[in-house]
């Protein structure tokens, strides 16, 4: 771990334990997080955290970042899940070949949280393109659809990915807000409802020119490298850390971090074994909640009851960032296929 995971970790846990956790109950009876946690999360700087320093963020690397989101996902799952969208954004215009004109407006406010992100990668999604963008009038005009959108009224921006011409993908940002051409539909979630999630129906928005971040070729295998299906393992991890914590010491606690050091190898290696370590993270998260739900007993299918809650999270990350290869790989982990 690097000194400035190091420095940060302890405030994030104390966030987590004294903050997110003892809230996660009424927030997840909520339609949306309640502002005072993403402002938490904003006061210690998380919103900043992959930026350098000298860009105003906490300087953070891959797995600092894995860090954070695990400690976070074991407080409160939707509060995680809002925040790690800022990522996306943050990162994208720290990046030396960000356009300088948006970079100067908006990432020092990204990085302190005055101004949040959100993200949607529709575009990069194999096959037929479910949104495409079109030069038009100096801008872009979008048209399709993104089935999931996190954040909706907690954030101020979308990183968009449509499917260009001539294959390609495209990088704009847009705002995060009612617009002509632009109709947002409420997804009901059984886990993190308050996380706001949408689905953006786009027919024509128009996008200005100077929103506009780059072209490049469409590279299906692009969203299917180690390091960028990572992140997403440390959320089961966290909800699995809970439920050892709640259970106390036990053999889960051993397999809690073998399936860390395994996502954590897997990032010098290739897609297929990121897919395995994903789902085994995935599977021993279900596992946890069911062990906790059976030492609570009856008591865990009371409403109020925390076994019940994070049961019903690590049914959703059974199925939140999947891939194709993931999918397989659960599936003969939970014995629904010959391995």
């Amino acid at each position: 771990m690097t000194p400035a995971a190091e420095r940060v970790l302890p405030a994030v846990r104390r966030l987590a334990d004294e903050m997110l956790f003892p809230e996660a109950m009424r927030v997840d009876g909520l339609d949306a997080l309640p502002a005072a946690h993403l402002d938490a999360l904003a006061a210690a700087g998380l919103y900043g955290a992959p930026v350098p320093p000298e860009a105003g963020g906490l300087g953070l690397d891959l797995g600092g970042i894995c860090a954070v989101a695990e400690e976070l996902a074991s407080g409160c799952l939707a509060t995680a899940f809002v925040w790690i969208q800022n990522r996306g954004l943050v990162t994208t215009l720290a990046t030396e070949g960000a356009p300088a004109a948006l970079r100067d407006q908006w990432l020092g406010s990204l990085c302190q949280g005055k101004v949040r992100g959100g993200i949607t990668t529709a575009g990069l999604i194999p096959g037929p393109p479910l949104l495409r963008a079109q030069p038009a009038d100096g801008g872009w005009r979008l048209a399709g659809e993104a089935p999931w959108v996190t954040g909706w009224g907690l954030v101020d921006l979308l990183l968009l990915v449509a499917r260009g011409p001539g294959d390609t993908a495209v990088t704009l940002i847009v705002d995060a807000a009612p617009q002509p051409g632009l109709t947002a539909s409420r997804q009901r979630l059984s886990a993190v409802n308050a996380s706001a999630t949408v689905r953006l129906r786009f027919d024509g928005v128009t996008v200005p020119g100077e929103r506009f971040v780059s072209q490049v070729p469409f590279d299906p295998a692009a969203s299917l490298r180690p390091d960028r299906l990572r992140v997403d393992g440390s959320l089961a991890l966290g909800v699995t850390g809970r439920c050892c914590r709640l259970l106390g010491p036990g053999p889960l606690d051993d397999e809690l971090t073998a399936c860390r050091q395994r996502l954590d190898a897997a990032l010098a290696a290739d897609t297929a074994t990121m897919a395995h370590a994903r789902a085994a993270a995935s599977e021993l998260a279900i596992r946890a909640a069911a062990a906790l739900a059976v030492r609570d007993g009856s008591q865990a299918v009371t409403a109020d009851a925390q076994a019940q809650r994070l049961a019903r999270e690590s049914l959703f990350l059974l199925v939140f960032g999947l891939r194709p290869a993931i999918k397989s790989a659960l599936l003969r982990q939970l014995g629904a296929v010959a391995g």
